[in-house]
């Protein structure tokens, strides 16, 4: 926006004032990418690399007529960003499970409620949020004076992922064939693996009291016998057979697709656990994957609610990132459930309607159920998570160290990862880009030549305290300056990823058809091959976050730094869980050591 333009107060009032992304030159995009990939490479590696790049800018080459093609993209009347469509080819086009794999969760702090009361407070809190929402009267968050992307709000309710055969699709509001926000008056409960439609919003618009809530849920779990074949192990399965899954549904009973249609237009989903979890890594690992029967895992918004009363949130990715789930989250767990409930001029109505959600299966479908019950079981067994807490460390004291609180624990990741690995291997960072219209996050690549010499001096028992500090110092810097490179769109992997996709939609008619080495060359693969993939979720509000490993050597790090605490979940395959938990034992040191190292004078 400019300095002559206000900042609505609107929810969505900024939206169309917002700066767009920049689209990075083709020669920066390239020179970057050199720039990033060249600390992970060999010098052979480097120069395949350099000359894969070298054919792919040239004045003739396949990078010119693909970034012109991006270019005009970019400048045609209704399109908001050249990554409009580049998002939904990389979340909607992944054929894998997405739960685990994909979709992330919130532990939130403890209530000191039980399970009923903390459920009817979170529903009771969101719909207040989408009644407000609904109104554009969620302030526009505003960062350093300028306002903020909006628009993944529009995402929160009635959102629902639906599996494709080669590329899924969204059911949503606010789109050409459901405008303006969802009318839908009903949430889906599960309770060991039975589906509830409860309505939550009464005939005249509002919504259910508190104790009405609490009445329909305690209504549903009366129902205590398992369920049979819970339908919500098929959202567990890759995703083309999940679409012939779907399909086959829909042929079983006619009345398949109303079923179906209640679960996916509903404003959210409320997850019921008929058991407590023994610790914090319990609960991290069942709202990241839990009992699949009682999941609809392609829903955007699933509450979970465990018998004592903790609870989280598990979160489909493709259209909404952890940024916004953030302030959603602040704002349920800001105030009251009571306020919520009053502020959303809530009436007392008689008891919620309830009514099971319960799908006609064939013979062939319940085997289908089973199978993908077992099949996920399987694959969470085959997943290995941690988790590492620092009481005594936190943002604030980085910054009294003088240091970025973020690099800081970049950093010790770093350190951590070679002294248990014994190499220094690709990390990934996400950054937020919502300053952007319908902006979202950029790939940064951590690794520089800067990390190089940190973690070389930190184990070389020539170099004292000072060449060590120096060296941290430097990383760090270099650290910041590259996250403020992201957080300016000037970057390159998303860019030249894009270029890629292009030549698989447009090749022919672009006339660029053959192989591009770029795509192949050590330093692409070897930049995106993550040892590392890293997320932060700051907010007192929130004890973990997490989600899956992304290839079979990754460390998952989902991690919420606070002023006064540092808290950490990992996820790795369990064929590699050993060095997980090397990782882990190594960062605990490396923190103390670093911590140490900044202080000592």
């Amino acid at each position: 926006m400019t300095s002559s333009q206000s900042t609505s107060s609107r929810t969505f009032g900024n939206e169309d004032h917002l700066p767009r992304v920049p689209l990075p030159s083709l020669d920066d995009s390239g020179r970057r990418f050199i720039e990033w990939c060249a600390p992970l490479l060999t010098p052979d590696e480097l120069a395949e690399t350099e000359r894969a790049l070298a054919a792919f800018l040239r004045p003739d080459g396949p990078g010119r007529r693909l970034h012109e093609a991006l270019a005009e993209y970019d400048a045609s009347p209704g399109v908001h960003s050249w990554l409009d469509t580049f998002w939904p080819y990389r979340y909607l086009g992944r054929r894998d499970r997405i739960a685990l794999n994909a979709n992330f969760f919130f532990l939130f702090r403890e209530s000191g409620q039980g399970q009923v009361e903390r459920a009817a407070g979170l529903i009771a809190a969101a719909l207040n949020y989408k009644a407000r929402l609904d109104d554009e009267r969620v302030p526009p968050i505003v960062q350093r004076g300028r306002p903020l992307t909006m628009e993944q709000n529009k995402f929160l309710f009635s959102t629902t992922r639906i599996p494709g055969a080669v590329q899924d699709t969204v059911r949503s509001p606010y789109s050409d064939e459901w405008p303006g926000p969802s009318q839908a008056r009903h949430i889906v409960v599960f309770f060991r693996g039975h589906m509830v439609r409860m309505d939550v919003i009464g005939p005249a618009g509002r919504p259910h009291t508190l104790d009405e809530l609490a009445a329909g849920l305690g209504e549903i779990m009366k129902n205590d016998v398992p369920a049979a074949a819970p339908a919500g192990h098929l959202t567990t399965k890759a995703r083309a057979e999940w679409a012939a899954s779907r399909e086959a549904l829909l042929a079983a009973d006619p009345g398949n697709a109303a079923r179906l249609y209640d679960v996916e237009t509903a404003l959210f989903c409320v997850c019921l656990e008929d058991t407590a979890p023994r610790d914090d890594l319990d609960a991290c690992d069942r709202l990241l994957h839990g009992d699949s029967g009682n999941r609809w895992f392609d829903k955007a918004v699933s509450f979970v609610v465990f018998a004592d009363g903790t609870a989280g949130i598990n979160v489909e990715h493709c259209e909404l990132d952890g940024t916004t789930i953030l302030s959603f989250v602040d704002a349920l767990m800001g105030e009251p459930a009571e306020e919520h409930s009053r502020q959303s001029e809530a009436r007392s109505q008689g008891a919620p309607a309830v009514d099971t959600i319960e799908f006609v299966l064939d013979d062939a479908l319940r085997a289908d159920v089973r199978e993908a019950a077992a099949s996920f079981a399987r694959y969470a067994a085959d997943t290995a998570t941690t988790t590492v807490s620092f009481d005594d460390f936190g943002a604030s004291d980085a910054k009294r160290l003088r240091m970025s609180p973020d690099a800081f624990v970049q950093l010790a990741y770093q350190l951590a990862h070679k002294r248990s690995k014994g190499f220094v291997g690709a990390t990934y960072e996400s950054i937020a880009t919502r300053q952007y219209r319908r902006g979202r996050t950029e790939a940064m690549r951590v690794v520089t030549p800067e990390v190089l010499r940190f973690v070389e001096a930190m184990d070389d028992p020539g170099a004292d305290a000072g060449t060590r500090r120096a060296a941290f110092r430097a990383a760090a810097d270099k650290h910041v300056e590259r996250a403020k490179a992201c957080q300016a769109g000037q970057v390159p992997e998303q860019h030249l990823w894009e270029l890629q996709l292009i030549q698989k939609r447009r090749g022919e008619e672009l006339g660029v058809t053959e192989p591009m080495a770029l795509f192949g060359s050590p330093g692409w693969v070897k930049m995106r091959d993550d040892y590392l993939s890293t997320s932060s979720a700051p907010s007192t509000n929130i004890r973990y976050f997490g989600f899956g490993s992304t290839s079979t050597q990754c460390i998952g790090v989902g991690y919420v730094l606070l002023p006064d605490r540092f808290n950490v979940y990992l996820s790795t395959p369990a064929a590699v869980a050993d060095a997980m938990h090397a990782f882990a034992d190594r960062l605990r040191e490396a923190v103390a050591e670093l911590r140490e190292l900044l202080t000592t004078p």
